[in-house]
């Protein structure tokens, strides 16, 4: 370490402001002082519920994607099932409940391949990929009133050439992807 260079250290919350409370978020303004300088600088934080992807293997080798229409990007997405966590609820509950939603699948074979935290620099939630094997049809799709889901099935060896060819482009599925291909909660 060079001698210039001082260990990093937390900063400690010298004021905190809701700006704005919305449906699935909430925007803080937070003053934070610096431990180098003792100045005090603000941060717009946006407080925002932990959230859960799903990796529902079907059959020998498929894996369902879902599309939805997206209102931030204004396109119609590929992506797993997922969403937020509710109030007192796991993060394991939250998995098999957005399945169940947003697919009508179910599956008795559950795993967590990993967390992330989508943008720590100014979000205060993670978000879980969970992999359900063996999922299958037990029910109907039961949408929340924002959302209108198609189905697919794909071959899960296709999921790379999704991404590269900019069929999946969602930050946190490819994240999900990049989880299980990597050896954690390995597909059996």
């Amino acid at each position: 370490m060079s001698a210039s260079l001082r260990p990093i250290q937390g900063w400690e919350e010298a004021g905190r402001e809701e700006v704005l409370r919305g449906r699935i978020f909430t925007l803080r303004r937070d003053r934070l002082r610096s431990p180098a300088t003792g100045r005090e600088h603000s941060f717009d934080i946006v407080e925002t519920p932990d959230w859960v992807n799903v990796i529902a293997l079907v059959g020998g080798e498929g894996v369902l994607l879902i599309r939805q229409f997206r209102a931030g990007s204004r396109t119609i997405t590929t992506e797993i099932p997922g969403g937020t966590v509710d109030p007192g609820e796991t993060p394991l509950e939250a998995a098999r409940r957005e399945l169940l939603e947003e697919t009508g699948y179910t599956s008795d074979d559950w795993s967590e391949l990993g967390r992330v935290e989508p943008n720590p620099a100014f979000q205060t939630n993670t978000t879980y990929t969970f992999l359900a094997r063996g999922a299958r049809r037990t029910g109907e799709q039961r949408f929340d009133e924002t959302e209108l889901i198609e189905v697919e099935e794909h071959p899960l060896a296709d999921i790379p050439d999704l991404v590269r060819r900019g069929v999946i482009t969602h930050a946190l599925v490819v994240s999900a992807f990049f989880h299980l291909f990597n050896g954690a909660g390995q597909a059996r």
